[in-house]
């Protein structure tokens, strides 16, 4: 199912260290209600089903709930990733009633203070939860969306067990790729042997739980849930160019929000041609990669980080992924 995320603002209550919009204050020249509603139509003509709505942070667009509702009139699912703390019960309601499906809200550990410090937001931490719980409490589903770093990774299981405790339906992770604010702390996100290590702790979690749990930016889990003997709905690793893509609040189209490559502008191409037509997601779908990604086994169901590929490899998106120890890489 083809999954498309779209930063409706770069406007944000928060500024949040590892951000790779560097959000904060609103854009220029953000695309209008008129022209978002064109967009949706072209996203929905692409054949793409999940739309997320992003930031930024998303409920500070002023026309959200009427985008919602258009998206969903047209069939596709809207849901969002949001930091949580603008969902009052009222809102809840609102969103659940315009078509929401879920929200995605971000907490990033069991500690406050640790949270609102990395989103340089005091009552941050408080705010998600509470925004989670207006969600239980109007039946609007949620997920809990954890950015991992070197000093929260420890607590990953026991954040697992407070997404159960609270009523999330799942728990996904976020593996850093230093785009953006987040290029500026990369020293704090994990090296190889720490992802590997987290990744498998992470797969063997999911079988003592009844919520779906998943690492994104990190498409080895499917190896290592294949080396473990455990069954994942899920069938590839990286979706950049394949089935996913984002929309910046301008209307840039990319592959992905960290690979940092402008495919083309819905206000001059409309969407759904950029997505049948441009070269670099071509150039993505043929898998053919190079170094140890382009001779694993693996290749088809993981795919290796694109983003991070081009991070680490002078912008090379086809390149080797450096943070996987199957073929002895350690990205050091």
């Amino acid at each position: 199912m083809n999954i498309i995320s779209w930063n409706v603002t770069n406007a944000c209550n928060m500024y949040c260290a590892h951000c790779y919009r560097d959000a904060g204050c609103k854009a220029e020249e953000e695309l209008s209600t008129a022209e978002a509603k064109k967009l949706l139509t072209e996203i929905a003509r692409a054949g793409f089903k999940i739309m997320i709505f992003s930031g930024g942070e998303p409920l500070m667009r002023p026309d959200i709930l009427e985008l919602v509702s258009y998206a969903s009139s047209l069939g596709l699912f809207p849901v969002f990733g949001t930091n949580g703390t603008l969902i009052t019960r009222e809102m809840a309601a609102k969103l659940k009633d315009a078509g929401a499906r879920a929200m995605g809200i971000s907490l990033d550990s069991l500690d406050a203070a640790k949270h609102d410090k990395f989103r340089s937001f005091p009552g941050g931490w408080q705010g998600a939860v509470d925004g989670m719980k207006n969600c239980a409490a109007v039946g609007l589903p949620f997920q809990i969306h954890t950015t991992v770093m070197d000093w929260n990774e420890g607590e990953l299981e026991a954040m697992t067990d407070f997404a159960v405790e609270i009523g999330a339906k799942a728990h996904h992770f976020f593996f850093l790729v230093p785009t953006g604010r987040a290029a500026t702390i990369e020293e704090e996100s994990l090296r190889a042997e720490q992802y590997e290590d987290v990744l498998t702790r992470i797969m063997k979690k999911q079988q003592e739980v009844p919520i779906e749990l998943k690492p994104t930016c990190a498409p080895q889990f499917l190896r290592i849930a294949d080396q473990l003997g455990l069954k994942s709905r899920f069938h590839r690793g990286c979706l950049a160019g394949l089935s996913y893509c984002i929309i910046s609040p301008r209307g840039k189209v990319q592959p992905c929000a960290y690979l940092k490559m402008e495919l083309g502008d819905v206000r001059e191409t409309p969407f759904d041609e950029i997505w049948a037509k441009s070269p670099v997601l071509a150039r993505l779908r043929t898998l053919d990669y190079s170094g140890g990604c382009g001779s694993c086994g693996y290749k088809g169901v993981c795919g290796g980080c694109r983003a991070r590929a081009a991070c680490y490899h002078g912008g090379d998106y086809m390149a080797e992924e450096p943070w996987c120890l199957y073929h002895g890489r350690r990205g050091e």
